[in-house]
């Protein structure tokens, strides 16, 4: 099963418009006109107020994707919903909102005032050196960490460390080879020895591999789950030529690590995207759920799972997801209709179920987002549910 860790991470949604793939936008009935922005908001939640699609979020937004610094979205930002000239809704930060008025010796805010003929002649009456305080404007105060596609920290163990990888992947990477202290079990703060060239000061994860990711529809190895057991850092690269053995001193243990234990570099402030792009994929793509990190047989939203696609099926992160289940199968007997379930062993076994099998159809139960991508598996985030999801369930089309 694969590990989690607490951690959090800032990644941001960058959206664009593909005409090729828009689809129309339906409002919500109840799709607030203005809203401010809050801490703890994720821009899945606030897509989910104004559409019954959110994933269709970049068409609202409606950022440019050539634009390198988008105008993201901070807690205490004002959104307003307009539309434009050809009647399609709009959601943009407003400016004005953010922009309140105070009063000069209490600043409190306070509405913009008329002169009126009678304040005109109060005016005259003051005595000389008498000088009016106006109220001015200012800003609002934001929060500096923009808003994320979602709650992020959930998956960040996953972009910084989980892996899936083929065998021979796996065996090409440098190895523990002892510790500082003759022990077969290493802990916090040993010093590792490792066989292979590492970075000077780089952060390593330090994995066993466990088990074996099977497609259930073709039966083939997709890969191996990779166990994270430990974190280090390098400070002593090694050298392949003089046979000299890298070394790292562990800072954070999970689990005991042990001699032949594989390390693969820490993903963080090296290959972290910064953005996710909300989108359908661009041709049609099913799938199989093979495995979550729910140690439970049912889960549900922001649990994270595991797909039989990946890079070679054209999977990217940002795609879109349906979660669907095949309703159970029935047989249309001459006693009448019966589950396929509720036959008996015997009547499977031999065949011997007197009426037509029919499969019944697949009904949607929840979405999901992937975020990362291996070759032929990828780790995705269920965004929504119907009911619960359980491993073996299918994915296609949003």
């Amino acid at each position: 099963m694969l590990k989690t860790i607490t951690t959090s991470l800032a990644a941001l949604l960058l959206c664009y418009t593909s005409l090729s793939t828009a689809e129309e936008l339906v409002l919500k009935a109840d799709a607030p006109k203005n809203y401010t922005v809050k801490e703890g908001d994720t821009l899945w939640d606030i897509s989910g107020m104004y559409l019954s699609k959110p994933w269709l979020w970049p068409q609202l937004w409606k950022l440019n994707p050539q634009v390198d610094n988008p105008n993201l979205i901070y807690p205490g930002d004002v959104l307003s919903l307009s539309f434009d000239d050809d009647g399609n809704p709009v959601l943009e930060v407003n400016e004005d909102a953010n922009v309140v008025k105070i009063s000069p010796d209490t600043s409190a805010p306070v509405a913009e005032a008329e002169v009126t003929a009678s304040e005109e002649s109060t005016e005259m009456s003051r005595p000389e050196g008498y000088k009016k305080l106006s109220p001015q404007q200012r800003k609002t105060m934001k929060s500096t960490k923009a808003v994320t596609t979602l709650p992020l920290k959930m998956i960040r163990p996953f972009l910084t460390y989980e892996q899936a990888l083929s065998e021979s992947d796996i065996n090409k990477l440098p190895y523990v080879l002892g510790a500082n202290d003759q022990v077969k079990n290493s802990i916090k703060e040993h010093v590792l020895y490792v066989r292979g060239e590492l970075e000077l000061g780089a952060s390593y994860g330090i994995y066993r591999k466990g088990k074996a990711y099977i497609d259930p529809q073709s039966e083939d190895l997709l890969g191996y789950e990779t166990i994270l057991v430990a974190t280090a850092k390098v400070f002593r690269p090694g050298s392949k030529e003089n046979n000299e053995p890298a070394s790292v001193q562990v800072i954070d243990v999970k689990q005991e690590i042990r001699q032949g234990d594989k390390l693969l570099p820490a993903a963080d402030g090296q290959s972290l995207p910064a953005f996710f792009v909300m989108k359908k994929p661009e041709k049609s793509i099913e799938g199989v759920i093979i495995d979550t990190t729910s140690d439970l047989r049912e889960f549900s939203k922001w649990d994270i799972v595991v797909l039989n696609k990946g890079l070679i099926d054209d999977v990217a992160p940002g795609h879109m997801f349906s979660i669907y289940r095949n309703s159970p199968a029935v047989v249309d007997t001459k006693r009448g209709p019966v589950y396929l379930t509720d036959a008996s062993k015997y009547e499977k076994m031999t065949g011997g179920i007197d009426g037509e099998v029919l499969q019944m159809p697949k009904e949607k139960i929840g979405n999901l987002m992937v975020f990362k991508v291996s070759d032929r598996v990828s780790f995705a985030i269920v965004t929504g549910t119907r009911q619960p999801i359980r491993v073996g369930d299918l994915i296609g089309d949003i």
